[in-house]
């Protein structure tokens, strides 16, 4: 699994190639690092703990998070982690704090509908019956009146429309109020660096090109050696 720490800036749209706009968040990524790893034989489960600070340099912490990974062992304790290993048209999935309401009644809360007005109704923004006659009790889950919203959301299936090193732009709106802290999860292990094969080809080959040179100049030196050594071993024999 692939995760980051972030801050939500707001929203704005941008425009494909083809002039079609699209509504994004904009997220600040927050600098973090490794700050513990933890394994199923020192903690009994696998997951990384990470440090996110406010901003570059900075040293106060922003954010402290744990993430579940199948191999931790590729973790090290001071290892940064940034956008390298998420790219653009990757889908992720956003966790955050919803904003918090208060508390609100069933029709805020729920959607329920109003009761009439008039004919003395006393039953206007009422939630009505709560079924007390059987089972004498309320049921479990039942909707009813309480605190509304500040709970962890997690929207899927959202798409990267741009990214660079500090900032990235998600698809769709996320959960949290403007300048929350939100966390990006993608799918698969942390994406390595990308690889440029023709340059590790080129190099290969000029490293093997350096070695003949050395070679043929060992092999020079060897051949205007021999005769010097030969001209010594006849003035000896004579």
């Amino acid at each position: 699994m692939k995760f980051i720490i972030g801050r939500k800036l707001g929203m704005t749209r941008v425009f494909d190639d083809e002039g079609r706009s699209i509504p994004v968040t904009k997220v600040a990524v927050l600098p973090a690092v490794v700050s513990q790893v933890k394994t199923k034989d020192t903690d009994g489960y696998k997951s990384v703990q990470i440090k996110a600070y406010k901003f570059q340099g900075s040293e106060k912490v922003a954010k402290t998070s744990e993430f579940r990974v199948e191999n931790p062992g590729r973790y090290k304790i001071g290892d940064k982690i940034g956008l390298k290993q998420f790219k653009k048209d990757e889908i992720v999935a956003v966790e955050g704090v919803s904003k918090g309401k208060g508390f609100a009644g069933t029709i805020k809360r729920h959607g329920f509908k109003r009761g009439p007005e008039t004919h003395g109704s006393n039953n206007v923004r009422e939630p009505g019956s709560i079924g007390g006659g059987y089972p004498q009790r309320v049921v479990l889950g039942r909707r009813m009146p309480g605190h509304m919203g500040h709970s962890t959301v997690t929207i899927k299936n959202l798409r990267i429309v741009d990214l660079d090193d500090e900032m990235i732009l998600i698809s769709g709106a996320i959960p949290g109020p403007v300048k929350s802290i939100i966390k990006v999860y993608g799918s698969g292990e942390v994406a390595e660096e990308e690889v440029d094969t023709e340059a590790l080809l080129e190099k290969a080959a000029m490293e093997k090109m350096l070695e003949a040179d050395a070679e043929a100049k060992e092999e020079k030196k060897a051949d205007e050696a021999a005769p010097e050594t030969a001209e010594v071993e006849t003035e000896k024999s004579e």
